[in-house]
């Protein structure tokens, strides 16, 4: 058995992400480090999962002609517009393993990043100068595209047509299809334009199927008691330990795009007294918390409610509804991983 070990705590870490840091994290999370297209398997009662699989070869080999360019006189290319690709489906269909492949597929310059990261990188270089970073990319691979401002919507909408105008390929996965995106969250119809702009950018590709993560699976895990959950964290090395609220109110001292900084090193994450949330902000600094876990494989050990009833229902009725849905279904797999030793996958 393990001795004790000092036991770190999340709330005592206070993370910088450099611009360098930026661009050298726009790569797949580890959890889909080793992934191909030949490594995802097709569930043989879903059609659409192996279908999108050749769409996604196809998109690769189109990426790199548009890169090319197209051949004129004298030795001179002239600028294709790139294409685009969006992955559209439930959770769990492994909408992150084929993005994850067709980053791996295409030659460099390329880009894998989560919605927030690339919003992020906007803000940190500038407009003008993101467009001029990234221009040379022969893609751009976005996962979980979400839209939850206007602001946002118009930044996303016209730094994607000018890559893709400037010979960039656009591949993102997302749980809205493209003209649907914004909706419920505010007045869509006022950026109709830019939603559409975006629309126009994607061939959507429809991946349906049942949620993975939750094949064998029990709903969710009974929590287990603030010493055990103390307990076990001080026999585990690398943990860290904190209480709920603590938390989710460090959360609120850092941009999102440093939650991945944040968990670096950890092995595995001990909480205590989790409890259902009601308030919107909270809940979506938590949800950007659950995904940088997920993606970075850390299994999750917790007290208090059930992972499956932290989002309230009030909110799972609203216009976050799909994004809190998704940080519940990893939740789940990473107190399961956390209780059962299971690998995250």
């Amino acid at each position: 058995m393990q001795g004790s070990v000092d036991v770190g705590h999340l709330v005592d870490r206070h993370p910088k992400v450099t611009p360098d840091r930026l661009i050298a994290q726009l790569t797949p999370p580890p959890t889909f480090a080793d992934v191909s297209f030949d490594t995802y398997l097709p569930d043989a009662a879903e059609p659409t999962q192996a279908a999108a699989v050749q769409v996604c070869r196809q998109f690769c080999a189109q990426a790199v002609e548009r890169r090319a360019g197209k051949k004129k006189l004298f030795g001179r290319r002239e600028v294709l517009p790139g294409v685009g690709l969006y992955l559209d489906g439930g959770f769990g269909v492994g909408k992150t393993h084929l993005l994850a492949s067709s980053y791996y597929e295409l030659p460099e310059p390329k880009a894998f990043a989560t919605f927030g990261e690339l919003t992020q990188l906007a803000s940190v270089f500038g407009f003008v100068e993101c467009i001029e970073l990234l221009s040379d990319y022969v893609v751009v691979c976005i996962d979980e595209f979400e839209l939850d401002d206007p602001g946002n919507t118009t930044l996303i909408s016209r730094l994607l047509s000018q890559l893709v105008e400037r010979g960039v390929s656009v591949a993102a996965t997302s749980n809205t299809l493209p003209e649907q995106l914004g909706e419920g969250r505010f007045a869509a119809q006022d950026f109709l334009r830019e939603i559409n702009t975006l629309a126009a950018i994607f061939t959507t590709v429809r991946i349906d199927g049942p949620d993975y993560r939750h094949r064998d699976l029990p709903a969710a895990p009974e929590p287990l008691s603030d010493n055990e959950v103390a307990t076990r964290a001080a026999r585990t090395p690398g943990a860290t330990l904190d209480d709920f609220d603590a938390l989710c109110a460090h959360l609120a001292t850092m941009h999102p795009s440093r939650y991945l900084t944040l968990i670096e090193g950890v092995s595995e994450v001990f909480i205590t007294g989790v409890h259902g949330i009601d308030d919107q902000n909270v809940a979506l600094r938590l949800v950007s918390l659950t995904d940088r876990l997920y993606d970075a494989g850390i299994p999750v050990v917790a007290s208090g409610s059930k992972m499956d009833a932290v989002f309230s229902e009030e909110m799972l009725a609203g216009g976050f509804r799909k994004k809190y849905l998704r940080a519940t279904s990893r939740l789940l797999a990473l107190t399961a991983a956390g209780q059962t030793g299971r690998t995250i996958t």
